[in-house]
């Protein structure tokens, strides 16, 4: 059998956008994939093994997938995995949504590649009041068709009993070539599936209509005060008051107390060269400010964010905002749909830059990453910003009155010079669920793992390169020049070294605001200019990279160039601004 370069046969897993695609790979594969109540949360292809009935096969799980003639950068990822990569294709469809998803189905069959119809969610459908002939639609479609409940596991033994007959057989799959686009061909198979639907669906599905509830997200005046509401109580009360301040005080006094003395005591027994011992407890040592910042300021706080966007995501929510936010989010180019990547940003702003490929155009996805990079604070940042800010109301206000300000006009001016076809809005709008106690704390688990795996690092290596420049004389070098511009601002040369840090993280940066801020080292003006500027600074290191990958390193370097020059002529004007009204916060 082909496999192009596998050992083990393939089992591509497609289907459009939250249908329970992920957590059919994890049951298979016994993987963790992130599993969401939202459209666009897979962006990259995952892949596993599994053992089906004791036979080895590798599980793809693919991003959304509406249609063979792709749209948007994930239904080309997907595509290509399926016209590339040989091997057996199981269609994941929201059985609510059956009539809608049979043209995939049928376009899927004519690959020629053998196909398993999975109609998940199925629990969903009966509780409409529905029920679908699976023996009828398999006769009519000539495949396999299995109902599932995949967070359950209900179904999964027939599924994987269906998969073990197609691996058991020695099949040879060749690359598959799309048909040219034919609008006939298409409308033919769209009256297919309506003859199949109704010759299998039991009872005629009810108008889908919004229910009360819905009406209050998506309704102007309600939908802005819940949405108002989940900032306040889940990011300033929760993230930010309790997370930010009394978390973070609480932590980083027991670090301070306890752990910093005895790595600075056991650093003078152990080494006894002061240039090599300021390495690891030195003024940016790594056991002395890296670990710090980055076990007692930023981990309770990612940590809280994590468990206030998994429950917000799980619940469905997202979609609605985005629906919501449609009409606003067209006046700076962008879809209702970007909703999605702008509130991942405030988790983790490299992630929610890969979820910028979900939208539709070029022109929006350069528009969002550029959004993003300039305006988007990631949890961390916000989180210690909040906790900063938390006994200055007013501050707090005025900053975020600023950043919000800045995108609005950045994405207008964004929208009307950059060239391109104007947004389009289509979304898959999920069943409003209680979220999973266990799917949330396992989420919050998985996110954690990764902060571990991908962030402490940076922080580790970003004190080794300070050490590095102090030895070298090339930091004070860079102090010394900042100083200039934040001279402009307004700002003592003192804080030059927490902009430094916000290259290699923008949460370290404010973790280094923090720690002046907590020796009186800064006025409420101050305090307003400085945590605006840090806001719109460059973007950290690890979202470069992927922005690099994303939209090349030109345009990846010209943005962070714009960034920098845009953020400290913000923070001058801002100083001027308040000179002159002879303001004091």
């Amino acid at each position: 059998m082909d496999t192009a370069g596998s050992a083990n046969p393939r089992i591509i897993l497609a289907g459009s956008p939250n249908v329970g695609k992920s957590v059919i790979f994890g049951a298979l594969t016994g993987r963790y994939a992130t599993v969401s109540n939202y459209p666009g949360t897979t962006v990259e292809v995952l892949r596993g093994p599994a053992k089906l009935c004791g036979i080895a096969a590798e599980i793809v799980d693919t991003p959304g997938l509406y249609s063979v003639y792709p749209v948007t950068e994930e239904e080309r990822v997907a595509l290509n995995i399926i016209r590339e990569e040989p091997g057996f294709i199981v269609h994941v469809i929201d059985a609510k949504n059956l009539e809608r998803s049979l043209p995939l189905t049928l376009e899927l069959k004519e690959t020629g590649r053998p196909v398993v119809v999975v109609l998940n969610m199925f629990d969903e459908l009966i509780s409409l009041g529905m029920n679908i002939d699976t023996a009828s639609l398999s006769r009519s479609l000539g495949l396999p068709v299995v109902a599932t409940v995949a967070v359950t596991g209900q179904g999964m033994d027939q599924l994987e009993g269906e998969l073990s007959k197609l691996v058991s057989k020695e099949l040879c799959l060749e690359p598959y070539r799309v048909p040219p686009y034919s609008e006939k061909r298409l409308r033919g198979l769209y009256r297919m599936s309506q003859e199949v639907v109704a010759a299998t669906l039991i009872r005629a599905p009810r108008s889908k209509k919004f229910t009360r509830l819905d009406k209050l997200i998506v309704s102007p005046l309600s939908g802005f005060l819940i949405l108002a509401l989940i900032l306040y109580l889940g990011l300033y009360k929760f993230v930010g008051a309790f997370g930010a301040g009394t978390l973070v005080d609480l932590l980083e006094g027991a670090y301070e107390t306890y752990v910093s003395p005895w790595f600075v005591s056991a650093a003078e027994w152990a080494i006894p060269w002061e240039w090599l011992r300021s390495l690891f407890v030195g003024e940016f040592g790594i056991l002395t400010l890296g670990l710090r910042y980055a076990f007692a300021i930023i981990l309770p706080i990612v940590v809280l964010f994590f468990l206030v966007f998994a429950v917000i995501e799980d619940s469905g929510y997202l979609p609605r905002l985005a629906y919501l936010l449609d009409s606003l989010f067209k006046r700076i180019g962008l879809s209702g749909r970007a909703v999605i990547p702008m509130v991942l940003g405030l988790g983790c702003v490299t992630m929610a830059t890969m979820v910028v490929r979900t939208l539709a155009s070029r022109r929006e996805r350069m528009i969002a990453t550029i959004l993003l990079s300039l305006t988007i604070p990631c949890s961390a940042q916000m989180g210690v910003i909040m906790g900063l800010l938390s006994e200055r109301p007013l501050v707090l206000v005025l900053w975020a009155v600023i950043i919000c300000s800045i995108f609005a006009v950045s994405g207008a001016l964004l929208s009307r010079f950059m060239p391109g076809p104007p947004p389009s809005f289509i979304i898959e709008v999920p069943p409003m669920r209680l979220p999973s106690i266990r799917n949330v704390l396992l989420k919050t688990y998985v996110r954690m793992a990764w902060y571990f795996k991908e962030i402490v690092p940076i922080f580790i290596i970003a004190s080794v390169l300070i050490w590095l420049g102090q030895l070298t004389g090339a930091f004070e070098w860079i102090i010394r020049v900042l100083a200039v511009p934040l001279d402009l601002m307004g700002l003592p040369a003192s804080a030059a070294p927490a902009f430094l840090f916000g290259f290699f993280r923008r949460d370290y940066g404010a973790a280094g605001l923090y720690d002046i801020a907590n020796a009186g080292g800064l006025s409420g003006n101050q305090l307003l200019i400085s945590v605006v500027v840090l806001t719109l600074f460059l973007p950290c290191i690890a979202q470069l990279v992927i922005t690099i990958k994303e939209r090349g390193w030109k345009t990846a370097t010209a943005i962070s160039l714009f960034i920098l020059v845009f953020a400290f002529m913000t923070g001058a004007a801002l100083n001027a601004a308040i000179t002159l009204a002879g303001v004091t916060l």
